[in-house]
This record gives structure tokens, C-alpha cells and sequence, in this order.
């Protein structure tokens, strides 16, 4: 056997066989993903045993660039090289094939002369760089050459822009004429502040269903993650070691890092990292827009999996979150194509800003996420961890790489194409910011994609319409717009309400009247706002998540104000620097080194004793054993005081 004339011992080979059927693979794949041989030490041992040279590297400059080569960032087969000497096709061979090849070449002694053997990954290294400004010039325009419509390259569109600089006119003539009523202004914008609140307070009553189960039996498909880098040296480490613990085949995982080629240092430390074999550094060339889905779009014509998971620098998913997306995939309709896993804050305790931000994500994600999805209303995905069907992610064209919230805007272009987003309860754990300025930048960024999705998404409100439905297209008014509105709005209602409440006090407008009804309307947002932000938040934590945030809570009502600055600010940005992308840096977790927090930080952790030591297991019953242990102490206490019955 070839293998064993190699040198690769027999239990080895057998393990690797068993593997490979069970994974429904090859040898070669088990042997290279398993870290159980050095690929360039076989392939080299495969070149002498066809006599043939072996290429280490490939110069991508003796190959010439088309869409077809693509296919050999997926699976590397072959290449041609136009060498000024000869052509030469360079070949991957499997050991399975070895005796056919071997029989070819020897039919046909020219072919010899002009093979040689290289590794899959010498090939799609080459493959890449040849092909890279053609990738990424399609990784720019295919959207909106393709879909003009669902592309926010242009910000307003003819018609937009002459509706609202027409209505904007109107609007303030008349206001200077008084022949709109302020009040009416003023009723209209309570109403719709109060039913984007309603529909977050239907959450409130939302009930968990049972996750999937995984099925043992199953042949796991290829599984692809693709994590965005940009100036995240600090996190390098942090990330491959938090990738490394995913429950799934090396053999089937396809884990692509993808950065610009300019950021030497963050592709200096993942480099510096012990990548294992399911790893593939990938280079963005420098191209505007500088945005994360920009950087997707490219490495998304090399995903070989069925699936694709996207995660930020920063993030810890829970090891068994790719087993519980693909048993979530299985059991839902054909139509449910994309998965939102839950969001975890791990430093809520660190600030207020992050307690508050704790509580935002867990009423997000565990309360009003689900509820939508139980519903099959659209979902404004999140950033992160959105499992999606590859073929159907490339059939709607990807992520927009103008949209500077990629995630919102693809959960909305998915639902109006006739697609469902789900969600899954297996967390992935990042950290929140905790500083006013890190929180400014990001949350402007937020609200200026919301922004640009409703833009997006409003050019033809008819045609939203009839493709969403008329439930759904609501739902998508109070969930962006609604969001929008009532940040935009919040102080003006705070000082309405102040301003109405002293009218009040001094007998003037009396109760009964327009101006009291609306006080009290303005008073029933206010309080909802943050009693809303509340409830939901602490009802989707758990006991330890809710200790964190101990009594910063009170901090909501300015938690709120900064919502309002960063919607204006996203406001005034929008017209002159559109895609801009503020960066959010990250910091590596503390120093105790744990990826994952103890239990009790997230609802679903079904393996707890994965990420703990023995020692946290008591953890949630220290004050019940504290109090027991006092007791037997008072208790000899007072028994060594009393005397014995028989002295």
C-alpha cells in the first residue's frame, strides 16, 4: 500500500480509514486535518513515488486568471502554468488514484515531462493571488450590478431624494404657518413610539421552544466559518484557540481568516498562532469600500462548506453551537436558510455602559429574536453568528458591501426574497464596550446601516410591500423605523413631558384636555422605554448574568440619551461618509484565561463541565453552604457552652 511505503504507521492508516468513512472523506483529508502527517512531507513522498518534482510553492504569476479557476480554491485538483521554458500542470493526487495516475503517465511518457506535484494548499494559495483584483472587484459590484435595488451604494435614490427634499419643504412651511398643529406633530410621533414599544412588549409573553437534536447517524457536511480581521493582533490568539474547540470533523471544518492585506501585524499574529490544517489566512486587496462585508463577499467564491457560520475577532462561541445550527437546519422547512445564534455579554459587571449594553443583547437576542422567528416575521440578524446555506446565500448576492450593517440589511433581503431566519440557543460570548467613546463609534455605525436598510428597502414601499406582506411589512416599519424614530425622538419626548408636566402643575391646560391626554401618553413611553429595557433584560438573564449588573441598571435612562446621540449623529454622517467603517477594537479576555464563563451566564449551556474546573461546580450553591456551615457552627457553639446531661 502507498501509504505504508511511506512510512505512515498502520495504526495510523486505520484510524484514518475509519474516519474517513465515517466522515465521509478521504484519507488524505483525515491524515492532513487531524494533524497526523505533514502535507508537504506527503505530497513531497507522493512526487517521488510517481517520479515526478514536487513544487513546495507556486509562483502566481505563470497562471492565468478566469472565473473558472475558482474551483480550485474549493476543491485544488490541478492548474497550468505557463512556465517561458514549458507548460506544466501542476497536480494534487489522492492515494486512492495513485495506480491510475501512475498508469497514465506511463501511456503517455510527454505527459511526465511537464508534471509536477504540489500541495492543496501551494494551489489555492497561488489560485488566490492569481485571481485576487478580478475577486474583488466582483466582491464590490456584484450586488449592484446584478440587484441595483438592494444595493446602498446610492444613499438616495432619484425619487427619494425628490420626495423627501419636497416633503421637507412642505413640512416647514407649514410649520412657519401653523397650518399643522404642532400637537398633531406631536400625537403622531407618540403613536408611533408607542406601537414600536408594543411590539417589543409582545416578547414579554414569548415562550422557548426544545432546541433540535443532533443525529449520530448523520454524515456531517463540510461546515465553513469565516471571521472578518482588521487590526485585531491583540485577539489573534484568543480566536484561534476559542475556533480550535468547536465540536466538529477538522476533516470537515473550513475555517477562513480573512483580512486586508495591509494589516501586516494581525496577519503576523495569526501566523504566530499554532494554525491547525483547517485554517486558511485569506488577504482582501486594499479596494474601497473598507467594510467588513467587502472582505466576506471575497472569500466567499473559496467557502467549500454547505454551511457557513460568519463570527467576529472577538468572539468565544459555545463548542457545540456548528452541532446544534446543522440539527436546527435539518428539523426546520426548506425555506429557513439563515440561523441566529444568542449573544452573551461576558464583562456586564465592568461598567455601566456594558451592564446596560448586557441587558440590551439578552432581551434582543433571547427574548424578541425568537419570538419573531417562532412567528416567521423578518429578523434583524446580528452582526455575528448568523448560520446560513451557502447556495442560497450566493443566489441573493451575498452581503452588500456598501451597507455598513451587513446583518440587518441581509436578514430583511432574505425575507422579502421568499427566505426564514431561525434561531438557535447555543451562545457565542463576546464583551461588550465599556467606554463612552468605543460605544459612540459602533452604535453610530449601527444606527447609520439601520438607516441605509430602511433607505434600501423604502425606494418602492408597493413593491416591499407585495413581496414581504402587509404583517411583515409593518413589523419591518416598527423594527427599523420605529427603532429609529424613537431614538431620534427620546429627548424631544423627555422635554415635551416635562414642559406639559409643569403646564399641569400650574391648572394650565387643565386635566380632560389634548394636552394632558398627551401627557400622559408621553409619560407611558418614557416609563416603557426603560421599564421594557428592563424587564426583557432581566427576565432572558439568569441569576449570575443579573448579580453582574447589580444596580447599574439605573443607568437606563442615560443608556437611552446615548441611543439618541448616536441616531443624530448617524443622521448627520450619512450624506457625507456613507461607508465609513469606525472600527471597535477588542481586548483579549481576563487574565484567568477561560474562554467561556462559568455556568450560569447563559441559559443553554448543555456541556457546562467543558468550560469549568471542578471547583465552579459549587459555585451557584456558595451561599446555601455558607449558611449551612454557620449553622453547624452555632450550633457547637452553643453545645459546648450547655452542659452534657451526663456530667
Amino acid at each position: 500500500m502507498v501509504l505504508l511505503t511511506l512510512g505512515i504507521g498502520k495504526p495510523t492508516i486505520v484510524r484514518a480509514a475509519m474516519a474517513a468513512r465515517r466522515n465521509g472523506t478521504t484519507l488524505e483529508r483525515e491524515l492532513i486535518a487531524n494533524g497526523w502527517i505533514d502535507a508537504e512531507s506527503y505530497y513531497g513522498g507522493l512526487a517521488r513515488v510517481l517520479r515526478l518534482p514536487f513544487l513546495p510553492a507556486i509562483d502566481a504569476a505563470l497562471i492565468n486568471d478566469d472565473r473558472k479557476l475558482d474551483t480550485q480554491l474549493i476543491d485544488p485538483r490541478s492548474a497550468r502554468l505557463n512556465d517561458p521554458a514549458r507548460a506544466i500542470i501542476a497536480i494534487v493526487p489522492e492515494a486512492r488514484r495513485l495506480a491510475a495516475l501512475a498508469r497514465m503517465l506511463a501511456d503517455r511518457p510527454g505527459l511526465i515531462d511537464r508534471a509536477a506535484v504540489t500541495t492543496p494548499s501551494a494551489l489555492r494559495a497561488a489560485v488566490w493571488e492569481a485571481g485576487a483584483e478580478r475577486r474583488v472587484r466582483e466582491s464590490i459590484s456584484t450586488l449592484f450590478e446584478s440587484t441595483g435595488r438592494f444595493s446602498a451604494r446610492i444613499v438616495l435614490s432619484g425619487t427619494q431624494g425628490v420626495v423627501a427634499g419636497a416633503g421637507l419643504c412642505a413640512f416647514g412651511f407649514a410649520m412657519a404657518s401653523g397650518a399643522i398643529p404642532i400637537v398633531i406633530l406631536h400625537a403622531a410621533l407618540s403613536l408611533v413610539y408607542m406601537a414600536a414599544l408594543l411590539l417589543r412588549a409582545c416578547a414579554l409573553g414569548h415562550r422557548r421552544g426544545e432546541a433540535a437534536n443532533p443525529h449520530p447517524c448523520d454524515v456531517l457536511p463540510i461546515y465553513s466559518v469565516l471571521v472578518a480581521l482588521y487590526k485585531e493582533a491583540e485577539v489573534a490568539s484568543q480566536l484561534v484557540t476559542a475556533l480550535k474547540q468547536l465540536n466538529w470533523p477538522a476533516s470537515q471544518l473550513d475555517i477562513k481568516l480573512v483580512c486586508e492585506a495591509d494589516d501586516h501585524t494581525t496577519i503576523a499574529a495569526l501566523q504566530a498562532t499554532d494554525l491547525a490544517p483547517q485554517f486558511e489566512i485569506v488577504k482582501v486587496p486594499v479596494a474601497h469600500p473598507r467594510t467588513k462585508p467587502k472582505a466576506l463577499n471575497y472569500a466567499l467564491a473559496a467557502v467549500r462548506g454547505e454551511f457557513v457560520v460568519i463570527y467576529d475577532a472577538e468572539d468565544r462561541p459555545h463548542p457545540n453551537q456548528l452541532q446544534a445550527a446543522h440539527a436546527q437546519f435539518v428539523s426546520s422547512a426548506d425555506d429557513v436558510v439563515c440561523l441566529q445564534a444568542p449573544l452573551a455579554i461576558s464583562n456586564g459587571g465592568d461598567s455601566w455602559i456594558s451592564a446596560a449594553f448586557a441587558l440590551e443583547y439578552a432581551a434582543l437576542f433571547r427574548m424578541l429574536l425568537p419570538m419573531l422567528a417562532k412567528y416567521r416575521l423578518p429578523l434583524p440578524l446580528g452582526g455575528t453568528s448568523n448560520h446560513l446555506r451557502v447556495a442560497e446565500l450566493k443566489a441573493c448576492g451575498g452581503w452588500d458591501p456598501y451597507n455598513v450593517t451587513e446583518d440587518a440589511d441581509l436578514g430583511m433581503r432574505l425575507y422579502r426574497l421568499g427566505y426564514r431566519c431561525g434561531v438557535i440557543d447555543c451562545p457565542t460570548h463576546e464583551d461588550a464596550p465599556t467606554t463612552f467613546n468605543i460605544w459612540l463609534n459602533q452604535r453610530t455605525r449601527w444606527f447609520k446601516g439601520w438607516l441605509q436598510t430602511w433607505l434600501v428597502m423604502m425606494r418602492s414601499p408597493r413593491t416591499l410591500m407585495m413581496e414581504m406582506g402587509v404583517g411583515a411589512f409593518l413589523v419591518f416599519q416598527l423594527l427599523i423605523g420605529g427603532m429609529l424614530i424613537a431614538s431620534l425622538a427620546h429627548p424631544w419626548l423627555i422635554v415635551l413631558l416635562l414642559s406639559t408636566a409643569t403646564y399641569i402643575m400650574l391648572g394650565f391646560p387643565p386635566l380632560g384636555t389634548r394636552e394632558a391626554v398627551l401627557f400622559l401618553i408621553d409619560t407611558a413611553n418614557v416609563l416603557a422605554s426603560y421599564g421594557l429595557f428592563l424587564l426583557l433584560g432581566k427576565k432572558a438573564m439568569l441569576r449570575d448574568e443579573r448579580r453582574r449588573v447589580g444596580w447599574r441598571w439605573i443607568a437606563v435612562p442615560l443608556y437611552w440619551l446615548m441611543f439618541s446621540i448616536a441616531a443624530w449623529r448617524a443622521v448627520f454622517q450619512l450624506p457625507f461618509k456613507p461607508f465609513f467603517w469606525d472600527k471597535t477594537p477588542h481586548l483579549p479576555v481576563n487574565s484567568t484565561g477561560k474562554l467561556h464563563p462559568p455556568r450560569g451566564t447563559h441559559p443553554l449551556d448543555e456541556t457546562p463541565k467543558l468550560f469549568r474546573d471542578k471547583w465552579q461546580v459549587f459555585m451557584p450553591y456558595r451561599p446555601g453552604i455558607r449558611s449551612a456551615l454557620s449553622n453547624i457552627d452555632s450550633i457547637r457553639r452553643r453545645r459546648r457552652r450547655s452542659p452534657s446531661p451526663n456530667a
